[in-house]
Order: structure tokens, then C-alpha cells, then sequence
């Protein structure tokens, strides 16, 4: 299945990739070249495996023409901070199994931004920016900003169902 658009077409192009390979997730799947280590990590119950693997392997996140509410590693470092997780479930054609450790809402991810300006890389390519920032800076600043403030980098709607779940603890 293709890509969900919001990611950008620099992930689909990559799924299409010939020598690219992509998880088994019903939902949360990755796909890289060279990077089966890390693919293959994942499970249902760890879906941010390949990026724990990469985080720990001193990866970075490129950000081409697409900003920080798609930055999925934000996630992981939600979940190492403690931050509740909640469970989806997919329909496969092994039937409807359970996805735990499924992460909140993104939409406020670009709160981040001003905290991650000291780590972050960019350049402008034709009208995209391109941004590049170390997957170990990334997961560290989301760690620190949650222990400082439980409710960091969450939504500002208030009909958003995952963060108000969050904000009632």
C-alpha cells in the first residue's frame, strides 16, 4: 500500500524503491535501503523499534519540504518519556489484531522547532527546506521538554480526542 500522503512524497518514492524494504506494521510501517536491521526491529508491540535502532546507531532525521508535525522519532521520545500510549487496532487478513503503543497526536510536534534550532541543519532547496537534526538530539529535547511540562508539545484543538486524553492524566 502506498504511503500515507502526509508524509511526504520523498517516503513513497522510497517504498518504490527496488532494493528498499518495508515492515510488516498493519499501520506504522517503515521502509529504508540498507537499513534491514532496523526494519525488521519492529513489531506490534514496538512499533518504534527501527527507531530506537537508529537513534542508538546515531541516525539522523531529514526533513525535506515537510515540517515537524510528520517527525515520527518525536513519538519514540514521547514513549521514553513516559508519555501514555494508546492501542489501535488493524483490520489483516490474519483478522483484526491489536497495535499497542500507538502515539498521540502529532499536530503540535512543531512547537519544538525554537528547542531544536541549536541542533538543526538546514538549507533551502529550490522552495523546500531541507532539515537535518540527529535522531539522539531530537528524542533527547522531547524528554527534557515533557519533564519540564507534561503537556509539552501537545495540540491546541479542542476537539482533539488523543490530547485531551492525555491532558486528564
Amino acid at each position: 500500500m502506498p504511503v500515507d500522503k502526509s508524509l511526504g512524497v520523498i517516503a513513497e518514492m522510497l517504498r518504490q524503491h527496488s532494493d528498499a524494504r518495508r515492515s510488516i506494521h498493519p499501520i506504522y510501517s517503515f521502509a529504508g535501503v540498507n537499513a534491514d536491521d532496523a526494519i525488521f526491529a519492529q513489531t506490534l508491540e514496538d512499533p518504534f523499534a527501527p527507531i530506537e535502532i537508529l537513534t542508538r546507531a546515531d541516525g539522523w532525521v531529514l526533513l525535506i519540504g515537510v515540517d515537524h508535525t510528520v517527525n515520527t522519532s518525536i513519538h519514540y521520545g514521547e514513549q521514553l518519556s513516559g508519555r501514555r500510549q494508546f492501542t489501535r487496532w488493524a483490520l489483516t487478513y490474519n483478522g483484526i489484531v491489536a497495535c499497542p503503543r500507538w502515539p498521540g497526536c502529532s499536530n503540535g510536534f512543531e512547537k519544538i522547532s525554537p528547542h531544536l534550532a541549536w541542533f538543526t541543519q538546514d538549507i533551502r532547496i529550490g522552495s523546500a527546506l531541507v532539515q537535518a537534526i540527529s535522531l539522539q538530539s531530537v528524542v533527547a529535547v522531547v524528554q527534557e521538554l515533557i519533564a519540564e511540562d507534561p503537556l509539552a508539545l501537545l495540540c491546541d484543538r479542542e476537539d482533539c480526542e488523543r490530547c485531551n486524553d492525555i491532558r486528564k492524566g
